[in-house]
């Protein structure tokens, strides 16, 4: 028995909706493995092609926006530039809008609400960022302690109240040093 589809008679309903998906796999650019929330923006613009189409318009989103997550890097969390989230959004809406034009859905927008890490790398990249951070504390102490070390040594000469030769020089610029590293260790909590 053959039934004509446009006669079978289904509401669908044409209002802006939002949708926001669960956790999906993504990756940034260095390929690390996150979880990505998105929000996307749509509607139905073609009832008859949305009817005909597909099935569940929720189900065919959660695919698109997976398609398009495997496809684009995601910047990854506390890093990178405003501008690379915009510019990951943008990928994400094209590629989405693209996939679900000719089945009558329009696409506004898909933006990444929120991007974690993947629970197996989530410890190493905690690991790896303190690390980093730990680096660039003590690359800006070093810094503080050698200019100050210099600067104390330049107004001992320069005032007059000290001659050094090479080696006391030497000798006073390594007494300064870990006089300053120690008294900086000490204040730190």
């Amino acid at each position: 028995m053959w039934v004509n589809p446009l006669l079978l008679r289904r509401r669908v309903d044409v209002r802006l909706r939002h949708w926001r998906g669960e956790p999906m796999p993504a990756a940034d650019a260095n390929g690390v493995a996150l979880r990505v929330v998105t929000l996307v923006v749509w509607r139905v613009r073609d009832t008859a092609r949305a009817t005909l189409g597909v099935e569940d318009h929720e189900t065919y989103l959660r695919e698109c926006v997976e398609a398009a997550l495997a496809r684009v890097p995601v910047e990854p969390p506390g890093g990178g530039a405003k501008g690379a989230a915009d510019l990951a959004a943008d990928a994400l809406t094209r590629l989405v809008a693209g996939d679900a034009a000719p089945v009558g859905i329009e696409v506004f927008s898909v933006r990444p609400v929120r991007v974690e890490y993947a629970p197996e790398v989530a410890a190493a990249m905690t690991r790896r960022r303190i690390a980093t951070l730990d680096a660039q504390q003590r690359a800006t102490m070093l810094t503080s302690v050698v200019d100050s070390v210099e600067d104390t040594v330049t107004r001992l000469t320069m005032r007059g109240l000290v001659e050094l030769d090479d080696y006391e020089r030497k000798a006073l610029v390594k007494d300064l040093t870990v006089a300053f590293c120690s008294g900086r260790g000490e204040a730190a909590p």
